[in-house]
């Protein structure tokens, strides 16, 4: 039996209208239902709940739109994305109640978080093999690894003195150390944590040679830079100290150090050094102001080399209303690792203050290195010419060798907020060696710079200063000793605190300069903002001759501005208790605090 069909029998039937509006609203249901999703978390310090929140995809939907079905998902997520957001940080048993609810077209999710006790470490075991006991940099990474026992499991901070052992390893020369064994077990119901970590460090490395590639001098020449010996142990504080002297030789645009691992063999590493030379002579010059010179201009010319060698020459010009300099300097680098030179110069200056006027000429040879630390400058200096002190005219001719010490230590040279500076420096000439008198001259300048809270800073300063001298007057007023301006008792002008004479004609005594000195300065600076903050100050001293020592007292107030050219202080300050002055000085200083 057979049975046929027609073709309209086979075609199936149109759709209902009542179907097609409900497959409708099933398709496009998450969008017609779009809304958004606000969280409440709470039971967390503000640190892990900032991490918990990071952590929580709800949270991404406070701006954007949800559906209902998304929402009713993340939210089953939530606790899933807590607790392990929580987990590096050593809370390992976090648990979470909560609701979500409909507040008219969006939702709101509230998350109370209990996050337990922390895991705590109860056992570390590290090990490192080899000889490494007594190398500074791996014992104290070493002993300030963290979690210690007891303490919380971090997982950030596990990681960290993880990296910190690694790195002083490869820094005193293991290049090949590596970690064997790292592991970190948790026993959540204990709530305790165990931590095993074991290196595998392998031979220490020597420095074998050092290549030089790119630079504009021998071989021979760079030797000078290198701190170390072939054959000594790798040492990585050695290769930053390299590149710091290749820095501040100022031959060079870039300066790249780094051991060629690649050619490393029988335990010998070769450095690799990649130069570039700097612009060979540069040029400089721009306008400045201060109130001990008042407003001037600069410029000058620095030939980087003169030659292969590695000679250096600069010339210098000032141009200011109180103070005409003209200078050159002639350097030549000698061998060694300790910055050692030979410095020639000449310098002529003019100078018109309140006090003095005085016309110069100075001829200078000395020998500078780094010397236990210190700059260590060992030199003879010839001066020459004509001045005038409180109105009483004097010429001078004197040759004297002269030893200078400074060192300056700052965690920010730009801005410190720890450091401090020291210059020493003594002076002697003998009458009939080409010197009209017999002199000896001990001088010491210090400052001192440390950060008191997030924003401010206490400075404090002083100089001290003694001078022995056949005849006074042959004296020239850069050796005498005067206080008062911008970097010494602000309040006073420059030079215009000193011993005093009577002058015919004049019925108030004018300074002359003293033979000692003595200054100090306390001051507190707060900073408002990262660029901008004020001061308050005392200074007080006196410069003097024999016991007449007469305190001088000045204190103020000043504006800070940490500008694109260095910091700018603008001063006020007023002496206390002085006949010879009173009002108010402005004092302008820009530069470095060291």
């Amino acid at each position: 039996m057979t049975v046929s069909r027609s073709r309209e029998a086979n075609r199936p039937a149109p759709p209902r209208p009542a179907l097609l509006i409900a497959l409708a609203l099933s398709v496009f249901s998450p969008f017609a239902a779009a809304a958004r999703v606000g969280v409440q978390l709470d039971g967390l310090d503000d640190e892990l709940r900032a991490v918990a929140l990071g952590a929580l995809e709800l949270q991404q939907y406070t701006n954007r739109d949800v559906s209902r079905g998304q929402v009713r998902r993340l939210y089953r997520r939530a606790e899933g994305q807590i607790q392990k957001a929580l987990e590096p940080y050593g809370y390992y048993n976090v648990t979470l109640q909560g609701e979500l609810a409909e507040e008219g077209e969006n939702y709101r999710a509230t998350l109370h978080v209990k996050p337990g006790d922390p895991v705590k470490v109860i056992a570390v075991d590290l090990r490192i093999d080899g000889a490494t006991e007594g190398l500074r940099s791996v014992d104290a990474a070493r002993s300030a690894f963290s979690p210690q026992k007891g303490q919380r499991l971090d997982h950030a901070t596990y990681e960290r003195s993880k990296a910190a052992i690694h790195a002083a390893l490869f820094s005193v020369g293991y290049l090949d150390a590596q970690l064997a064994t790292h592991r970190v077990e948790v026993e959540r119901a204990a709530n305790t944590a165990k931590i095993a970590l074991e290196w595998k460090v392998g031979q220490r490395y020597r420095f074998a040679a050092t290549e030089f590639e790119g630079g504009q001098f021998p071989d021979d020449f760079m030797q000078r830079f290198i701190p170390w010996d072939v054959g000594d142990y790798y040492s990585q504080d050695k290769l930053l100290e390299l590149q710091q002297r290749l820095f501040d030789a100022n031959y060079f645009a870039i300066s790249q150090v780094q051991p060629d691992t690649d050619k490393a063999s029988d335990g010998k590493v070769p450095i690799a050094v990649t130069l570039a030379p700097a612009k060979r002579t540069i040029y400089t010059g721009g306008v400045f102001v201060g109130t001990d010179t008042g407003v001037g201009v600069r410029g000058g010319i620095e030939r980087r080399w003169v030659n292969l060698h590695g000679h250096k020459l600069k010339f210098e010009t000032i141009l200011a209303q109180r103070l005409k300099t003209l200078s050159t300097l002639y350097q030549v680098p000698l061998p060694g690792t300790d910055n050692h030179s030979l410095n020639f110069g000449i310098t002529y200056r003019d100078e018109n203050t309140d006090t003095s006027q005085s016309k110069t000429l100075r001829l200078a040879a000395n020998d500078s290195r780094i010397w236990h630390g210190w700059t260590r400058t060992i030199g003879l200096q010839f001066l020459t010419g004509d001045f005038k002190v409180a109105d009483i005219k004097g010429n001078t001719t004197l040759l004297y060798p002269e030893v200078v010490l400074t060192r300056k230590r700052a965690d920010d040279f730009n801005f410190p907020r720890k450091g401090w500076s020291l210059t020493l420096a003594a002076r002697a000439g003998q009458k009939g060696l080409l010197s009209d008198t017999s002199f000896a001259q001990v001088t010491a300048d210090a400052k001192w710079i440390h950060g008191l809270g997030e924003r401010g800073r206490f400075i404090a300063r002083g100089s001290v200063g003694y001078t022995q001298v056949d005849d006074f007057d042959k004296l020239p007023p850069e050796l005498r000793y005067f206080a008062g301006g911008d970097r010494s008792i602000r309040g006073y002008s420059y030079q215009t605190v000193g011993p005093r004479v009577l002058v015919d004609g004049d019925p108030e005594p004018k300074v002359i300069g003293g033979k000692q000195l003595l200054v100090g300065s306390a001051e507190y600076e707060h900073y408002f903002s990262p660029k901008w903050g004020a001061a308050a100050f005392v200074d007080a001293g006196d410069a003097f001759s024999g016991r007449d020592f007469d305190l001088k007292i000045g204190a103020g107030l000043g504006l800070r501005w940490r500008s694109p050219v260095g910091l700018v202080r603008v001063d006020l300050g007023t002496p206390i208790g002085d006949k010879y002055a009173s009002g108010v000085e402005l004092h302008i200083v820009i530069g470095p605090d060291l």
